[in-house]
């Protein structure tokens, strides 16, 4: 396709060799050492790591997801040189209101697909049919079946909101909602603050909040300051070694990811065992196992491990203050996220605030029901 507005049908069709390839490549991984009782503090230990790699090779079943996904409308349009992959799930009540929901990293399209029926046609799941939305949920440029970015600079946040934007606007959609979780809650905001005339609010999960780099702890309220050290520890380096490669030298970690299927494995599966529900001991416990290895063999079947970590890099304003759009914005704060609602009301227009005992940072896939039912309580509130 070329960039003329034009917008296609897609449908997912991984080719069986690829399958087969991975299969194979998986049977032949070179297995690492690891030290005796050291659990996870190193990483993915090396038992855990060689089950679930066999479960992935001899039960997981693809063909089967891949039909799961294609049961809904897919398509693909370029903007800016880029294409763009998304879900387009129109509401069967005239006059839904339209929600763009926006995945993070290291997710994908996946993560919303138990929260689709309840969202799109809420009264036959025994919810009010008047909070259906029409559904549009895409793949970030670089990820997943948008494929890579080809230009410097095309995986920032501010690029992100701008190629969102102008979806919307070709959908002809002029008053629309916007949901986003992980690094879509660095987006969704931007998207508000870009786009302020068509958007009519921004919810989020686990917003991600960074205080200024000058700040006074102590200027922070007393029920923030728990989190507050949570951010300073997470900052001088516990379990963010991720970010730190990905933000200086994405290119450097995509060999390993995109050649070894256990390494992508492994480079995932460790970012939801960090992130996930504190009182789960593995990440199966938090989310489906195979809900989970589908959004892993998406980024190993679309190549894309490399062009996703670029938002890392390219993405250079982090923790610089933002404007608010006035647009109204709500959050929901799960177990285990670092969110610090006084930067939040500052940098947002903060009329909803939930915070819940149940899920995790990856909520959509952690607690759909939770976040389906905030998502609509929140859009409710703002009619």
């Amino acid at each position: 396709m070329t960039d003329s507005n034009a917008i296609a049908p897609y449908q997912i069709a991984i080719p069986q060799h690829e399958i087969d390839e991975l299969h194979d490549r998986i049977a032949r991984t070179r297995w690492p050492d690891d030290l005796p009782e050291a659990g996870w503090e190193y990483g993915v230990p090396v038992s855990y790591a060689k089950k679930l790699a066999d479960y992935w090779r001899t039960s997981y079943d693809w063909r089967g997801w891949e039909a799961k996904l294609n049961a809904y409308p897919h398509y693909v349009t370029v903007i800016d040189g880029q294409t763009l992959h998304f879900l387009h799930i129109r509401s069967p009540r005239k006059g839904a209101q339209p929600l763009l929901l926006i995945h993070g990293w290291p997710s994908s399209v996946v993560d919303f697909i138990e929260m689709i029926g309840p969202l799109n046609d809420p009264g036959s799941y025994g919810g009010d049919p008047s909070d259906a939305f029409d559904l549009v949920i895409p793949s970030l440029p670089g990820f997943g079946f948008s494929g890579p970015t080809q230009q410097r600079g095309a995986a920032s946040v501010q690029n992100y909101a701008a190629v969102l934007a102008e979806l919307m606007s070709r959908l002809g959609y002029r008053a629309y909602g916007v949901h986003g979780g992980d690094l879509g809650s660095l987006v969704a905001p931007e998207l508000g603050r870009a786009d302020a005339r068509h958007v009519v609010g921004v919810h989020m999960n686990g917003p991600i909040t960074i205080p200024p780099w000058d700040a006074d702890p102590a200027s922070f309220p007393d029920d923030e300051q728990e989190v507050l050290q949570q951010l300073a520890n997470w900052s001088e380096g516990e379990g963010t070694g991720y970010a730190a490669i990905q933000g200086d030298r994405p290119q450097n970690i995509a060999y390993g990811l995109t050649d070894s299927p256990v390494a992508q494995l492994a480079w995932i599966v460790e970012h939801f065992k960090g992130l996930t529900d504190p009182a789960k001991e593995l990440p199966e416990d938090a989310v489906d196992l195979d809900q989970m290895l589908t959004n892993i063999g998406i980024y190993w079947f679309t190549r894309t491990a490399g062009s996703s970590a670029r938002i890392y890099k390219e993405s250079a304003d982090w923790g610089a203050p933002k404007e608010s759009s006035g647009v109204p914005t709500g959050a929901a704060v799960f177990p285990g996220d670092f969110t610090l609602r006084s930067v939040l009301e500052k940098e947002n227009n903060l009329t909803w605030w939930t915070r819940y005992d149940r899920g995790g940072h990856f909520a959509a896939m952690e607690a759909p029901d939770l976040l389906t039912a905030d998502i609509q309580d929140f859009f409710r509130s703002i009619r």
